[in-house]
Protein backbone atom coordinates (compact mmCIF):
# COMPACT_ATOMS: atom_id res chain seq x y z
CA UNK A 1 0.00 0.00 0.00
CA UNK A 2 1.55 3.31 -1.12
CA UNK A 3 -0.97 6.10 -0.53
CA UNK A 4 -3.26 7.13 2.31
CA UNK A 5 -6.99 6.66 1.89
CA UNK A 6 -10.21 6.75 3.88
CA UNK A 7 -11.87 3.41 4.57
CA UNK A 8 -15.54 3.43 5.64
CA UNK A 9 -16.47 0.59 7.98
CA UNK A 10 -20.14 -0.26 7.48
CA UNK A 11 -22.29 -0.73 10.55
CA UNK A 12 -23.93 1.34 13.30
CA UNK A 13 -22.47 3.83 13.34
CA UNK A 14 -20.40 3.96 10.18
CA UNK A 15 -16.76 4.71 10.96
CA UNK A 16 -14.14 6.38 8.81
CA UNK A 17 -10.63 4.96 9.18
CA UNK A 18 -7.58 6.69 7.73
CA UNK A 19 -5.27 4.06 6.24
CA UNK A 20 -1.84 5.65 6.56
CA UNK A 21 1.22 3.90 5.05
CA UNK A 22 4.42 4.29 7.05
CA UNK A 23 7.88 3.12 5.95
CA UNK A 24 9.01 3.16 9.59
CA UNK A 25 6.20 1.06 11.06
CA UNK A 26 6.96 -2.58 11.81
CA UNK A 27 3.38 -3.66 12.34
CA UNK A 28 -0.16 -2.42 11.90
CA UNK A 29 -1.45 -0.22 14.70
CA UNK A 30 -4.77 1.51 15.36
CA UNK A 31 -5.21 4.83 17.13
CA UNK A 32 -8.46 6.50 18.13
CA UNK A 33 -7.99 10.15 19.06
CA UNK A 34 -9.81 11.12 22.25
CA UNK A 35 -9.70 14.71 21.05
CA UNK A 36 -11.57 14.55 17.74
CA UNK A 37 -12.43 10.87 17.29
CA UNK A 38 -10.15 10.46 14.30
CA UNK A 39 -9.31 6.79 13.65
CA UNK A 40 -5.93 6.06 12.08
CA UNK A 41 -4.54 2.71 10.99
CA UNK A 42 -0.80 2.81 10.43
CA UNK A 43 0.20 0.36 7.69
CA UNK A 44 3.82 -0.86 7.51
CA UNK A 45 5.84 -1.17 4.34
CA UNK A 46 5.03 -4.33 2.41
CA UNK A 47 1.49 -4.74 3.76
CA UNK A 48 -1.26 -4.74 1.14
CA UNK A 49 -4.47 -2.76 1.13
CA UNK A 50 -6.40 -5.99 1.49
CA UNK A 51 -4.51 -6.83 4.69
CA UNK A 52 -5.11 -3.34 6.05
CA UNK A 53 -8.85 -3.49 5.33
CA UNK A 54 -9.12 -6.92 6.93
CA UNK A 55 -7.23 -5.71 10.02
CA UNK A 56 -9.61 -2.75 10.43
CA UNK A 57 -12.74 -4.82 9.87
CA UNK A 58 -11.68 -7.42 12.46
CA UNK A 59 -11.33 -4.63 15.02
CA UNK A 60 -14.48 -2.68 14.17
CA UNK A 61 -16.09 -3.40 17.56
CA UNK A 62 -12.92 -2.28 19.36
CA UNK A 63 -12.91 0.97 17.37
CA UNK A 64 -16.59 1.71 18.11
CA UNK A 65 -16.02 0.96 21.79
CA UNK A 66 -13.20 3.49 22.00
CA UNK A 67 -15.24 6.09 20.11
CA UNK A 68 -18.13 5.64 22.53
CA UNK A 69 -15.74 6.12 25.46
CA UNK A 70 -14.61 9.57 24.32
CA UNK A 71 -15.43 12.52 26.62
CA UNK A 72 -18.71 14.20 25.73
CA UNK A 73 -18.39 17.42 23.73
CA UNK A 74 -19.31 20.63 25.58
CA UNK A 75 -20.61 23.81 23.93
CA UNK A 76 -20.53 26.54 26.60
CA UNK A 77 -23.72 28.58 26.95
CA UNK A 78 -25.12 31.05 29.51
CA UNK A 79 -26.39 29.12 32.52
CA UNK A 80 -23.70 26.47 32.10
CA UNK A 81 -20.06 26.33 33.16
CA UNK A 82 -16.64 26.39 31.55
CA UNK A 83 -13.22 25.46 32.84
CA UNK A 84 -10.82 28.35 33.42
CA UNK A 85 -7.56 28.31 35.41
CA UNK A 86 -8.40 24.82 36.66
CA UNK A 87 -11.82 25.77 38.10
CA UNK A 88 -15.35 25.52 36.77
CA UNK A 89 -16.70 29.03 36.17
CA UNK A 90 -20.40 29.77 35.89
CA UNK A 91 -21.44 31.52 32.68
CA UNK A 92 -23.75 34.44 33.48
CA UNK A 93 -25.31 36.77 30.92
CA UNK A 94 -25.69 40.03 32.83
CA UNK A 95 -24.63 42.83 30.53
CA UNK A 96 -21.48 44.51 29.32
CA UNK A 97 -19.96 44.67 25.86
CA UNK A 98 -17.54 41.76 26.15
CA UNK A 99 -16.96 38.67 28.25
CA UNK A 100 -15.07 39.29 31.47
CA UNK A 101 -13.84 37.14 34.34
CA UNK A 102 -15.07 37.42 37.92
CA UNK A 103 -14.60 35.27 41.01
CA UNK A 104 -15.78 31.87 39.85
CA UNK A 105 -17.98 33.42 37.18
CA UNK A 106 -17.56 34.68 33.64
CA UNK A 107 -19.86 37.57 32.79
CA UNK A 108 -21.29 37.68 29.28
CA UNK A 109 -23.20 40.24 27.22
CA UNK A 110 -26.96 39.83 27.23
CA UNK A 111 -27.22 40.08 23.45
CA UNK A 112 -26.55 37.35 20.86
CA UNK A 113 -26.09 34.27 23.09
CA UNK A 114 -25.13 32.35 19.92
CA UNK A 115 -21.84 34.25 20.06
CA UNK A 116 -20.96 32.87 23.50
CA UNK A 117 -18.37 30.44 22.15
CA UNK A 118 -16.59 33.07 20.07
CA UNK A 119 -16.62 35.53 22.97
CA UNK A 120 -15.14 32.99 25.35
CA UNK A 121 -12.46 32.01 22.85
CA UNK A 122 -11.46 35.66 22.43
CA UNK A 123 -11.35 36.14 26.20
CA UNK A 124 -9.30 32.99 26.75
CA UNK A 125 -6.82 33.91 24.02
CA UNK A 126 -6.36 37.35 25.56
CA UNK A 127 -5.76 35.87 29.01
CA UNK A 128 -3.52 33.13 27.65
CA UNK A 129 -1.29 35.58 25.80
CA UNK A 130 -0.83 37.77 28.88
CA UNK A 131 -0.14 34.87 31.24
CA UNK A 132 2.10 32.92 28.88
CA UNK A 133 4.10 36.01 27.97
CA UNK A 134 4.65 36.80 31.64
CA UNK A 135 5.64 33.21 32.47
CA UNK A 136 7.90 32.89 29.43
CA UNK A 137 9.67 36.15 30.21
CA UNK A 138 10.18 35.04 33.81
CA UNK A 139 11.79 31.72 32.87
CA UNK A 140 13.75 33.20 29.96
CA UNK A 141 15.31 35.63 32.42
CA UNK A 142 16.31 32.69 34.62
CA UNK A 143 18.10 30.88 31.78
CA UNK A 144 19.62 34.05 30.39
CA UNK A 145 18.04 33.71 26.95
CA UNK A 146 15.50 35.67 24.94
CA UNK A 147 12.60 34.43 22.85
CA UNK A 148 11.75 36.12 19.58
CA UNK A 149 7.95 35.97 19.73
CA UNK A 150 4.97 34.13 21.18
CA UNK A 151 2.32 32.56 18.96
CA UNK A 152 -0.98 31.10 20.15
CA UNK A 153 -2.72 28.27 18.33
CA UNK A 154 -5.45 25.74 19.01
CA UNK A 155 -3.16 22.76 18.61
CA UNK A 156 -4.25 19.20 19.27
CA UNK A 157 -0.98 17.30 19.13
CA UNK A 158 1.18 19.45 21.41
CA UNK A 159 0.83 22.07 24.11
CA UNK A 160 3.82 24.12 23.06
CA UNK A 161 6.93 24.24 20.92
CA UNK A 162 10.13 26.23 20.50
CA UNK A 163 11.64 26.99 17.09
CA UNK A 164 15.33 27.22 16.25
CA UNK A 165 14.88 31.00 15.93
CA UNK A 166 13.55 31.34 19.47
CA UNK A 167 9.85 31.51 18.64
CA UNK A 168 7.55 30.04 21.27
CA UNK A 169 4.19 28.54 20.34
CA UNK A 170 1.52 27.61 22.87
CA UNK A 171 -2.00 26.23 22.85
CA UNK A 172 -4.27 28.96 24.20
CA UNK A 173 -6.33 26.25 25.90
CA UNK A 174 -3.60 26.07 28.55
CA UNK A 175 -5.33 29.00 30.24
CA UNK A 176 -8.14 26.58 31.09
CA UNK A 177 -5.76 24.30 33.00
CA UNK A 178 -4.55 24.90 36.58
CA UNK A 179 -2.03 27.76 36.67
CA UNK A 180 0.79 25.37 37.62
CA UNK A 181 0.24 23.51 34.33
CA UNK A 182 0.55 26.69 32.28
CA UNK A 183 3.70 27.62 34.22
CA UNK A 184 5.22 24.19 33.60
CA UNK A 185 4.62 24.31 29.85
CA UNK A 186 6.16 27.79 29.69
CA UNK A 187 9.22 26.57 31.63
CA UNK A 188 9.45 23.51 29.38
CA UNK A 189 9.46 25.49 26.16
CA UNK A 190 11.84 28.14 27.51
CA UNK A 191 14.24 25.37 28.48
CA UNK A 192 14.37 24.51 24.77
CA UNK A 193 16.01 27.88 24.19
CA UNK A 194 19.02 26.25 25.86
CA UNK A 195 18.62 22.62 24.79
CA UNK A 196 16.74 21.87 21.57
CA UNK A 197 16.12 18.24 22.53
CA UNK A 198 14.77 16.16 25.40
CA UNK A 199 18.13 15.06 26.72
CA UNK A 200 19.07 14.64 30.36
CA UNK A 201 20.58 18.12 30.23
CA UNK A 202 17.24 19.51 29.02
CA UNK A 203 15.27 17.96 31.86
CA UNK A 204 17.91 19.19 34.26
CA UNK A 205 17.31 22.69 32.95
CA UNK A 206 13.54 22.30 33.41
CA UNK A 207 14.07 21.10 36.99
CA UNK A 208 16.33 24.05 37.70
CA UNK A 209 13.76 26.68 36.73
CA UNK A 210 10.61 24.74 37.65
CA UNK A 211 11.53 22.09 40.25
CA UNK A 212 8.04 20.67 40.85
CA UNK A 213 7.23 19.91 37.22
CA UNK A 214 6.26 16.24 37.70
CA UNK A 215 2.71 16.91 38.97
CA UNK A 216 1.62 19.38 36.24
CA UNK A 217 3.23 17.18 33.61
CA UNK A 218 1.16 14.25 34.86
CA UNK A 219 -1.96 16.43 34.95
CA UNK A 220 -1.60 17.06 31.24
CA UNK A 221 -1.25 13.36 30.59
CA UNK A 222 -4.33 12.54 32.66
CA UNK A 223 -6.61 15.48 31.88
CA UNK A 224 -5.21 17.29 28.84
CA UNK A 225 -7.78 15.83 26.46
CA UNK A 226 -10.57 17.25 28.66
CA UNK A 227 -9.54 20.75 27.58
CA UNK A 228 -10.46 19.82 24.03
CA UNK A 229 -13.98 18.76 25.03
CA UNK A 230 -15.02 22.38 24.82
CA UNK A 231 -16.10 23.54 21.41
CA UNK A 232 -16.15 27.30 20.97
CA UNK A 233 -16.89 27.47 17.26
CA UNK A 234 -18.86 25.39 14.75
Amino acid sequence: MRESEILVLKGVPEVEVLLKPSPRARRMSLRVSRVDGRVTLTVPRGASRREAVGFAQERADWIRGHLADRPEEVRPQPGGTVLFAGRDHALMADGGRAARIGDGVIHLPLSAPEKTGARLAALFKHEARARLHQASAHYADQVGREFSRITLRDTRSRWGSCSSTGGLMYSWRLVMAPPAVLEYVAAHEVAHLVHMDHSRAFWGQVAQIYPDYAAPRQWLRDHGTDLHRYRFRD
